[in-house]
């Protein structure tokens, strides 16, 4: 088992290295703590808001515009095909905004992340479709999809992180779990807006044109975003770990590369660390994206019923967030995120069994059930992913670890449930692959150590 980055990290300051800056700068970034948490929150919404929108798009009318087919599942196929394109291009982008998060500052690389965002969602508003432009119009679409997977890869670690350094101490869960209510929020967005368009303009209207008024209402969104991001301040962790960095020797070939190194030094952790998180993004991405497809289309199961049973679900869940994480604060991040995992286990196949009732109230509470169980491993693990890693390498750490969960787990999950509905028509398959990944999840939790008490300032 490796040891506590905390006493054994690579960047951890030896006894030649300089005092940290005065404690009195510390202490006034801990009582901009709660700003902090907001602005962080207030971004990643905004960006979950984008990639939801797409999700959301993508189930409801983006394959018929830009793939065309008699077989609308070959249809349904190829727009979640771009759905999964952004999560393959998500760890390009833990690589580039991980390098500029540890090496230059959290806050810029968020900056810079919430603006590719808003400038790819406002172009896939703006694009043409495949009856105007041809075969220019998919491949447009993919290359802003690879754009938004670009700026979800440096989102996540660098949302959480800015939380989590400003955090005073023992509270650490509790505002590294702030934005973690930003994927619901900002799903619960999306639907917001939606719905609303879907009622006035109708599903013709919608599939016609009115589809692309959520992706332009992120212009505002992201102007929004920006001035909140720019006005707070530094992590004060990364400030102390750059001041003992520039006062060290010179480091070694290659280690500026902050992958590099995770990958020398840390490559159980980002493994297992990984595992922790997968069977969440199943669980999430199942729900909140395929599920919307799947019902309606091979169940019958009206649209506004799937829409709002997920966005019932995704409020209960942003709803214990809070006092989840804070439980982790008191007890631990394992004990909940165990609890989480083995609940999600036994529930999977009873919670997407719910839809061969197609009764609203079953499909509403089993989601809610199910999405109440995510928050359990979804919120603690804000603090337990960089808990694992050193300052120095913190950000690539934990957005690797998290962004492979969410490409693996919940990127190419609509395709394989797609597959392996075209093979076994029956809710119950999304149960069975769901109930596994959560399981694997669980396996890696038992082999990672509990990490509440890591020193997090080296």
């Amino acid at each position: 088992m490796p040891e506590s980055p905390s006493k054994t990290g690579p960047e951890t300051a030896g006894p030649g290295a300089a005092a940290s800056p005065p404690s009195a700068e510390k202490t006034a970034a801990r009582t901009e703590a709660p700003r902090v948490a907001a602005a962080s929150l207030v971004g990643t919404t905004i960006e979950y808001y984008d990639f939801a929108v797409y999700g959301t798009a993508s189930a409801l009318v983006l394959g018929p515009a830009f793939f065309p087919s008699g077989n609308p599942t070959v249809s349904s196929l190829a727009a979640f095909l771009t759905f999964a394109a952004a999560f393959l291009s998500r760890p390009l982008g833990v690589v580039l905004f991980g390098t500029i998060g540890d090496r230059l500052g959290r806050r810029q690389a968020l900056v810079a992340s919430l603006l590719l965002m808003g400038v790819a969602t406002v172009g896939v508003g703006l694009l043409p479709t495949y009856e105007t432009a041809g075969l220019l119009a998919p491949v447009l679409l993919v290359t802003l999809r690879l754009l938004q997977g670009l700026s979800m890869g440096g989102e996540w670690g660098g949302a959480v992180l800015l939380a989590a350094e400003h955090a005073p101490p023992g509270r650490r869960a509790l505002y590294a779990s702030v934005p973690q209510a930003g994927p619901s929020l900002g799903f619960l967005l999306s639907s917001a807006v939606i719905l609303p368009t879907l009622h006035i303009a109708g599903r013709d209207g919608f599939a016609d044109w009115a589809w692309r008024i959520p992706f332009l209402l992120s212009t505002v969104l992201v102007v929004i975003g920006l001035w909140v991001r720019t006005t707070v301040s530094e992590s004060p962790v990364f400030r102390d770990a750059a001041h003992r960095t520039a006062q060290a020797p010179a480091p070694a070939p290659g280690s500026r590369f902050p992958l590099a190194t995770l990958l020398k030094r840390y490559p159980g952790r980002l493994l297992l660390g990984t595992g922790a998180a997968i069977g969440g993004s199943a669980v999430y991405y199942l729900t909140i994206v395929y599920s919307l497809s799947y019902g309606p289309k091979q169940l019958g199961i009206p649209q506004n019923t799937m829409l709002t049973a997920a966005s019932i679900g995704a409020a209960a869940g942003i709803a214990i967030t809070l006092p989840v994480a804070r439980l982790s604060d008191r007890i631990g991040r394992r004990p909940v995120m165990l609890t989480g995992a083995v609940g999600c286990v036994l529930w999977a196949v009873p919670m997407y069994a719910s839809l061969s009732s197609r009764d609203a109230w079953l499909i509403t509470g089993a989601y809610t059930v199910g999405l109440m169980l995510l928050a359990l491993m979804f919120s603690p693990v804000a603090a337990f992913l960089p808990e694992l890693f050193p300052a120095r390498l913190r950000y690539t750490g934990a957005s690797a670890a998290f962004i492979l969960a969410n490409t693996l787990g919940g990127g190419f999950a609509p395709l394989v449930a797609t597959w392996l509905n075209s093979r076994w028509d029956s809710p119950l398959v999304l149960g069975f692959y769901t109930g596994g990944l959560c399981l694997l999840s669980l396996l890696c939790l038992l082999a990672l150590p509990e990490t509440r008490d890591h020193e997090f300032d080296t």
